[in-house]
């Protein structure tokens, strides 16, 4: 099967859920709000026609036939994806960014001239970035009682590994791509007044944290407990790294089976929205996305960090702090289901995410390295 950017069946197979990390039953957990600003999206499912308010604009912007272009929706997560379609055939993929996400449309050009820079100076395979009929990277429209930013990127073929049966031949060329990417930007940088967010613990963890804090979930007070001790001893381990010099620096932030493609040999990054300056080996953790509790986690941590070696160094004494901020990852994701809609996910691995980050931090208490070990 061929897909674009997020499109794709998503039908993996059903995680089999790991155990509670404590005899009390995790409560079921109530559907989180849809976040306000994409409620224009609310009623649309995969594959509904973009609303007229969206499609006309944009269909002005980039210059496109509105008698032969279709505009359908792919998905609604952080961000509405569209594929765009021209006498039937995929051309592009449209990402109407969630109002209030990046606020500055100077961070999304930043984050698209990063792409661009990719694309030019590595072999790394990243999609285009296609400008409006004007040049402009980025369109801005006024429509539902809302500005919204708009950025376009040229179709591409293959499978999200995501949907892809094994995935585990693919670990080891990710952390190879990542190692890639983090030597581009040790000699690239920005250009002059152009900027991304951070992702440091105060956005990924509690009341500030940008996706909503794991607090907010559905569960016991033992299990509550738990996750508290988990994020401490993360905290702990991660206390006094430094947010600067060589082991921090721009990344994609959110590099995770669903944002790779697969294409015969060919490996695709999508999806750079997340972007943002933090440790390097917020990669790595992001790499585990969701799954850091199947069984198979550990060795595709281990495959990850084999490929980054063929291409760049990475000490030892480094896993600590890639288990650490794993960890994290694990918190902050749990904390995004609490503001996001359910199908964002394949419903089992939405399902997962409580006792699965009960069985990851149960795990990480007994041993801090245990994604190595």
């Amino acid at each position: 099967m061929t897909s674009t950017a997020l499109d794709s069946a998503r039908n993996p197979a059903t995680p089999a859920a790991p155990p509670a990390a404590s005899p009390a039953a995790s409560p079921a957990a109530p559907p989180p709000a849809h976040p306000a600003p994409l409620a224009a999206f609310d009623a649309l499912r995969r594959g509904d026609a973009a609303p007229d308010w969206l499609a006309g604009p944009v269909l002005r912007a980039w210059g496109l036939d509105p008698a032969t272009t279709t505009l359908t929706l792919i998905a609604v997560s952080e961000n509405a994806t569209f594929l765009v379609r021209a006498a039937g055939e995929p051309v592009s993929v449209l990402r109407v960014h969630r109002p209030g996400y990046v606020a500055d449309p100077g961070q999304i050009v930043a984050e698209l001239r990063w792409v661009r820079a990719l694309r030019r100076d590595t072999d790394v395979r990243v999609p285009d970035v296609v400008p409006t009929r004007d040049g402009d990277l980025v369109a801005a429209l006024d429509a539902a009682g809302t500005r919204w930013y708009v950025v376009a990127f040229g179709h591409v073929r293959g499978d999200v590994l995501e949907d892809v049966a094994d995935p585990r031949p693919w670990y080891g060329r990710i952390g190879a791509t990542t190692a890639h990417l983090h030597e581009h930007v040790a000699r690239w940088s920005l250009p002059a007044g152009a900027s991304r967010f951070s992702w440091r613990l105060t956005d990924a963890l509690g009341a500030a944290s940008r996706w909503g804090d794991w607090r907010g979930a559905a569960l016991a007070p033992a299990e509550r407990a738990l996750l508290e001790r988990a994020e401490a001893a993360a905290r702990d381990d991660l206390a006094g790294l430094p947010t600067g010099g060589p082991g921090w620096g721009l990344v994609h932030a959110d590099l995770r089976p669903s944002n790779v493609l697969v294409d015969g040999d060919d490996l695709t990054v999508i999806d750079f929205d997340d972007c943002g300056t933090t440790w390097l080996l917020w990669d790595f953790a992001a790499a585990l996305s969701f799954i850091e509790h199947e069984p198979h986690a550990p060795e595709l941590a281990r495959s990850w960090v084999e490929g980054y070696r063929t291409v760049r160094d990475l000490p030892g004494e480094a896993l600590r702090t890639a288990a650490a901020l794993s960890t994290v990852r694990r918190l902050q994701m749990l904390g995004w289901t609490t503001t996001h809609r359910a199908d964002a996910l394949p419903a089992a691995v939405w399902d997962a995410q409580v006792p699965g980050t009960l069985a990851v931090a149960e795990r990480y208490l007994a041993r801090r390295t245990w994604l190595f070990d």
